[in-house]
């Protein structure tokens, strides 16, 4: 038996770029001819779609991680890395997609509508990318991203134009059965329909989809019961339909006092939709109420008793009977009027790329803290620092005196001194920490060395080697202060 899933919580993981390739021009009579490496490809994007095929969350409750594919490393002969294939998500419409904290990033309605939920990293330079004045072969290539990789939750809210509330056992499944060509499952229970059950309804020239969602008790706005499992689902309905069940022996309950019930319940809750704010809340919706049962004749003159009441508010009212279909066609016949009326003052809008607006950061700036935890330690922060820190390869010290010369470039190292930071302080950057040596000014022509290695880094390792052979001979007595 198929399940109706509504809620999902998905791990999306977008591909990571290639890496550069650090390679060097060679053929006949031409031994070095300068380097080709390429660049790295860029990392497959996670994109969401709405497809009118699909109508429940259902695959992403059994498959809660996506990962889109990696980007490929760039090669020689300036042959760059191919892109990863974005991974495109089919989702129902409908779907509002959060974050972990709540908050809305995409309320995604209508065929066609795309969300870019994850972006692909980027892929890494190759050395023929990074040719300069002061490296005109660098023996050396960046490394590729890391795609965006986030928790989100996937959110069902039903795209129907009528939205029957009632309490349980008050017929809504069994007028959807009659009123379209749903198949709920339909008895006589003492409890409440578990799933919504949707239907589509034709009366000549419209048609229009009916919304049967779980059924309502007191406090359901507060959680209680299914609660917002079930409201969620009538926000984007244009009418709401009241079924009330004229033939209930439970007592202490009447056809008015459910209505009552429930549109405190509906004036309590407060959706939260960001692209159908114009719907307004539920209790502005346009009401209809529907008194089911009138096969029983008591249900029919308690009906015909509080017709009145319900008139004095301004809401149509209808007498049915979902068993023997006495009064359906009036009942058809108004709501699609009451729906095409809906349809004019509100014309859909039409597909749209939804993209994610992070919290616009200072790509160009930098911060330099204390660290809390390292006396003497400081803590880089930064877009264009962590970046850079993630795309070097500190294995290979061209790689990392070039890393030296972007922080410098960027003001770093100034920065730190007018900080107090000495020699070997501790300065991290992303997860990476390094004892700090302040290096040649950024933009001098450094000494060449053999590809892959940095003078300036060999100069500060002797200069390290020498302080400690000096403070062990200090301490042996072989040398003294003067």
């Amino acid at each position: 038996m198929s399940r109706f899933i509504d809620r999902v919580v998905l791990h999306v993981t977008a591909g990571k770029g290639g890496n550069g390739c650090a390679s060097v021009h060679r053929e006949k009579f031409k031994p070095l001819g300068g380097p080709d490496g390429g660049n790295g490809g860029r990392g497959g994007n996670v994109v969401f779609v709405v497809d009118r095929g699909v109508h429940t969350l259902l695959d992403f409750h059994f498959h809660s991680h996506a990962k889109a594919t990696n980007g490929t490393q760039g090669m020689g002969a300036n042959r760059q890395g191919s892109d990863g294939e974005d991974l495109i998500l089919k989702v129902p419409d409908g779907t509002v997609v959060l974050d972990r904290d709540g908050k809305i990033l995409a309320d995604m309605v209508g065929e066609g509508t795309r969300f870019d939920a994850a972006s692909g990293g980027r892929g890494g330079l190759g050395n023929a990318a990074l040719a300069s004045k002061a490296r005109k072969a660098p023996g050396f290539a960046l490394l590729g991203e890391e795609g965006v990789e986030r928790d989100l939750v996937l959110e069902l809210k039903s795209v129907a134009d009528v939205g029957l509330v009632g309490f349980p056992s008050a017929g809504k499944s069994s007028l959807v059965s009659v009123l379209s060509a749903a198949k709920p499952k339909i008895a006589d229970y003492p409890f409440t329909t578990l799933v919504p059950n949707l239907g589509v309804v034709s009366s000549g020239e419209t048609t229009f989809t009916v919304a049967d969602v779980p059924g309502l008790i007191p406090g359901a706005s507060d959680g209680r019961g299914l609660g917002l499992e079930f409201l969620r689902h009538l926000e984007r309905c244009a009418v709401l339909a009241h079924v009330v069940d004229c033939a209930t022996l439970d007592p202490g309950r009447d056809p008015i006092s459910d209505v009552d019930a429930l549109e405190a319940e509906l004036a309590a809750y407060k959706p939260a939709l960001s692209g159908d704010a114009s719907l307004g809340d539920l209790a502005d919706r346009p009401r209809i109420v529907v008194l089911n049962k009138a096969d029983v004749p008591e249900a029919a003159e308690l009906a015909e008793m509080v017709t009145p009441e319900f008139e004095a508010r301004g809401w149509p009212v209808f007498t049915i009977s979902a068993v023997s279909r006495e009064g359906l066609k009036p009942l058809i016949f108004a709501l699609a009027k009451m729906v095409e009326e809906y349809r004019v003052a509100h014309p859909p809008a039409a597909p749209r790329r939804a993209v994610i607006r992070p919290v616009a950061r200072d790509e160009e700036g930098f911060q330099v803290v204390k660290d809390p935890d390292v006396p003497g330690g400081f803590i880089v922060l930064g877009t264009r620092p962590e970046r850079w820190v993630a795309q070097t390869q500190f294995s290979n010290d061209e790689a990392v005196g070039y890393l030296a010369d972007r922080l410098a470039r960027l003001g770093v190292e100034d920065t730190l001194i007018k900080m107090g930071a000495e020699p070997g302080a501790s300065v991290t950057i992303a997860d990476v920490s390094f004892d700090w040596e302040p290096q040649t000014p950024a933009g001098v022509d450094v000494t060449r060395t053999g590809r892959g290695t940095d003078a300036r880094l060999d100069q500060v390792e002797r200069i390290g080697a020498d302080e400690r052979k000096h403070a062990r001979r200090v301490r042996r007595g072989l040398d003294t202060d003067e």
